[in-house]
């Protein structure tokens, strides 16, 4: 008989049904995320929530896209005030098909970190690094370090994330090995939800304003929003 992963959040119910480990680490995710932002729109029950998750022997990793959040302008247009990002979400084994998700560990990817992974060659890595307090009173407290390096003879990459804490002391570690198949699967998705986390995809089918009528604004400086990787 198939054995199935086991989540074992932080509330120590076991899940065995693979159906209800994935509706389970949704809800959590739709959680963490609801609550890192203020701007989130107010009717969640129109939201739709989807991830690609991979469960390996020391721990798992889920990818889920996040949509950019829009404002208004004086005109009635809108234009996109935080970009959006895709969030990784690590979470270590616990034993034998059984995850922690209590102890995840959060990256957002920016649009370009995301070009650099889906643009990888078979030998090439890619590394990140992201400070969810920059230009705060708490920067340099919590430091993550995402790194992408090959498995070799083209048989996938590993994705390695650390996360030190110098209020808590402690540094975090956890690797996750794809297989060719699976970055196959995450590359194509990634490049999917590109522009839609860009905002292009509104941008491009929206005709309620007229581009000469729009007023002219700044250019933003892209980065990933860190409200949404404090959560740990």
């Amino acid at each position: 008989m198939l054995r199935l992963p086991r989540f074992l959040p932080s509330t120590s119910r076991r899940v065995s049904d693979l159906k209800e480990v994935l509706w389970s680490g949704s809800l959590t995710f739709e959680h963490a995320l609801s609550t890192s932002a203020a701007n989130y729109d107010e009717n969640a029950s129109t939201k739709k929530f989807a991830s690609y998750t991979v469960f390996k022997g020391k721990a798992a990793l889920s990818i889920s896209p996040i949509l950019p959040v829009f404002s208004k302008l004086e005109s009635g247009a809108s234009r996109v005030n935080r970009n959006g990002s895709v969030m990784l979400t690590f979470f270590p084994a616990v034993g034998q098909r059984k995850y922690d998700y209590a102890k995840k560990q959060l990256f957002a990817l920016s649009p370009t970190e995301v070009g650099s992974l889906i643009s990888l060659g078979p030998a090439e890595s890619c590394e990140f690094f992201h400070d969810p307090s920059m230009k705060s009173s708490n920067e340099g407290q919590v430091k993550k370090t995402l790194s992408i390096t090959p498995l070799g003879s083209d048989n996938g990459y590993f994705l390695n994330i650390s996360v030190m804490n110098n209020g808590q002391k402690t540094n975090e570690r956890m690797s996750v090995p794809i297989t060719k198949a699976e970055f196959a699967v995450m590359r194509t998705a990634l490049s999917f939800a590109l522009p839609h986390i860009m905002g292009w995809d509104q941008a491009l089918t929206s005709h309620s304003q007229s581009p000469s009528s729009a007023p002219a604004s700044r250019p933003r400086v892209e980065r990933p929003n860190p409200d949404s990787e404090w959560d740990r």
